[in-house]
């Protein structure tokens, strides 16, 4: 399998140690991990060559949720503590490795994503079914690690990942999803501007239909005045005997 993975070593001279860092750009295992004893062992033999805190750097649009998940584990797992950074997305699988920072820290001009497990598969309505039940259990273990972070009910996660929401970063600060924004090493402080979004596709596509079906409706014709044809007779009559 491709590595997905980079780790970069740097002696700090002055405190005699050395900083390791950990890169995951791109798709989370583009093959799965289902079946494979090989990969996860590596990622875990690098995890723990070096000892002492470690920085992990995250621009990913997501990938397999079974890679995802033992990663994660594997950073909590972990002796030292693990900063997560997130530099450009963390959507999908992604989202839930980076909740197993000690601290998770998300650029000003990041992007966290957390929606529904979905797989491609094939097959009877039997398969289907179990197919389903399968999705709605991995469901719940994503939404274990997201609760763990947040604290946030899990009801309230669930509805979140229904809808497919899409996070910057001060939402994220403020949902519990990441601890602080990324700031440059400066002396003066730069105020972080205390606007935040939260985009739902659901609520998008909503909103849209409602303004769709408004300019299309048709307005009701004003009524027009009719009279009853008795009303028209007795109205002919009285003209008729009138002299």
């Amino acid at each position: 399998m491709k590595k997905f993975w980079k780790w970069k070593n740097q002696t700090n001279q002055k405190e005699q140690t050395t900083e390791r860092t950990l890169f995951l750009n791109g798709t989370i295992a583009e093959e799965s991990w289902f079946d494979d004893d090989v990969t996860p062992q590596l990622f875990r033999d690098e995890l723990n060559a070096g000892s002492g805190d470690i920085t992990v750097w995250i621009n990913s649009p997501g990938g397999d949720c079974i890679a995802a998940a033992q990663i994660y584990n594997m950073l909590m797992e972990y002796k030292g503590n693990v900063i997560v950074k997130i530099d450009g997305i963390a959507a999908s699988a992604a989202s839930v490795i980076a909740m197993a920072g000690t601290k998770v820290c998300v650029s000003p001009v990041s992007m966290l994503m957390i929606h529904n497990p979905s797989a491609g598969i094939y097959g009877n309505t039997a398969v289907m079914q179990k197919a389903i039940e399968m999705l709605d259990e991995v469901k719940e273990s994503i939404v274990n690690a997201y609760e763990i972070k947040t604290g946030m009910s899990r009801a309230k996660i669930s509805h979140l990942m229904d809808a497919e929401t899409w996070m910057d970063a001060n939402s994220a600060v403020e949902m519990g999803f990441a601890d602080e924004i990324l700031q440059r090493s400066v002396t003066d402080e730069i105020e972080i501007p205390q606007v935040n979004m939260v985009y739902s596709q659901v609520a998008v596509t909503n909103s849209l239909m409602s303004k769709i079906a408004k300019k299309c409706r048709i307005e009701p014709k004003a009524e027009e005045t009719k009279t009853k044809a008795d009303s028209l007779m007795d109205r002919l009559n009285l003209m008729k005997n009138w002299r």
